[in-house]
């Protein structure tokens, strides 16, 4: 086989490769009465170690989470990929308890990662009956809850997922109503800097997603990525994912 072929498949693994990450993070998504969501990543390099998912479940429940592996490219790719196909195959067995699938996640990532890989993850159970939200945040960033003026954090969990075999997590509730806005975010958009150095942090965030009182996810995200973009002047170091939800 000669260099230039050797060349093209590599490239080609490549593109295939970030096909697949780009698929899964599209969908199946979960349909509800009392919620709606909207949910972007931006990737500094075509594969990247951030992922969102908002999965169906069964009795009027949808998963929603979001997650940020360590390190960058294909390494970070190859464990968020990782992390999500637990969750996923977690959830399907553990519907309605938040805890036990981050735990299940935590063994596998810590079962086959080496040991300095890890990755954040927040990974919340809605319940449409009741508008309940139960959750764990295993080391991520907390997700906020906008209610009336008020801000809610979600930090309830335990440490990033992958560090210790046999980690304890408990899982946070929080009641919801209508109009409250979820907003779960990575590390990448709260940690850009602008030309001075400065970061955006969480107060950038949510002095971007509270304007105009808006409800509807999809102008809130893209709102809180113009402000983002105004801030940084485009300057992106990090992968940068945003996933709001909207109660109704």
């Amino acid at each position: 086989m000669s260099m230039d072929s050797m060349v093209v498949d590599v490239s080609q693994d490549w593109v295939d490769a970030c096909d697949v990450q780009e698929r899964f993070m599209r969908a199946p998504y979960a349909k509800s009465d009392t919620l709606t969501y909207r949910a972007q990543c931006r990737q500094v390099r075509a594969l990247g170690g951030d992922c969102f998912d908002v999965l169906p479940l069964p009795a009027r429940r949808a998963a929603l989470a979001i997650a940020d592996a360590s390190g960058k490219g294909l390494a970070a790719a190859l464990m968020i990929a990782n992390v999500q196909s637990s969750m996923r195959t977690a959830a399907a067995f553990a519907s309605d308890n938040a805890a036990a699938v981050v735990n299940a996640v935590n063994r596998q990532v810590h079962a086959s990662s080496p040991a300095d890989r890890y990755a954040t993850l927040f990974y919340s159970v809605f319940e449409e009956d009741t508008r309940t939200l139960r959750y764990v945040n295993a080391g991520h960033n907390p997700p906020i809850v906008l209610s009336d003026g008020t801000i809610t954090w979600l930090e309830d969990g335990g440490p990033p997922v992958g560090v210790f075999a046999d980690s304890p997590y408990r899982e946070g509730i929080v009641r919801l109503n209508p109009g409250d806005v979820i907003v779960a975010y990575t590390d990448g958009v709260v940690e850009a800097v602008n030309a001075a150095g400065e970061e955006w942090r969480v107060d950038g965030l949510i002095a971007a997603v509270s304007a105009g009182n808006m409800r509807q996810p999809d102008r809130i995200v893209e709102a809180a990525f113009a402000a983002l973009n105004e801030f940084s002047r485009g300057r992106q170091t990090d992968d940068a994912t945003i996933l709001v939800a909207v109660v109704h």
